[in-house]
């Protein structure tokens, strides 16, 4: 397809996974009504970790631990500025380690496309994760990436 693959390295020597009390915070402020209603009570799961325990949780988060948190989100955002000023997007396995909360904390857009099947024939994706403000950019990539495989036009077996 013409594309220079390099590899990348994502920031590791910050901790991203204890940012997600900002995403919990924020989805809770989100549904704050629904919470606050009691109509989270009608919500399907009601597991520990399902989002209505979620939302009643954040309620919780100190003030001082999330301000602390969007501290290490702007070194955060600095780090991966860094990273993308190397690239045009780069290509991650879809759910890979810390990226989907990097980059909703960052802003840095992602493209989930198919890419094939398991073993057991569940599908699978990848995700193309671009530099801020050049969605155009990433899905040019990924109409691309469409165009040279069919990944998109397969189905499961069971839903075939």
């Amino acid at each position: 397809m013409g594309w220079e693959l390099i590899p990348v390295e994502l920031p590791t020597e910050l901790p991203i996974s204890s940012l997600r009390i900002i995403l919990t915070s924020e989805a809770a402020a989100a549904f704050d009504d629904i919470t606050r209603s009691g109509r989270d009570d009608q919500m399907v799961q009601q597991t520990r970790g399902a989002w209505p325990n979620s939302f009643r949780s954040a309620r919780f988060i100190p003030a001082v631990e999330y301000i602390q948190a969007n501290r290490v989100r702007s070194l955060l955002m600095e780090k991966m500025d860094q990273v993308m000023a190397a690239v045009d997007l780069f290509v991650t396995p879809t759910g890979g380690p810390g990226v989907l909360l990097a980059t909703n904390l960052t802003g840095h857009p992602a493209l989930v496309l198919p890419n094939g099947f398991n073993p057991d024939g569940t599908p699978v994706s990848l995700s193309f994760i671009g530099r801020l403000y050049g969605e155009a950019e990433l899905l040019a990539a990924g109409e691309a990436y469409q165009a040279a495989t069919d990944f998109h036009t397969r189905r499961p077996v069971k839903f075939s």
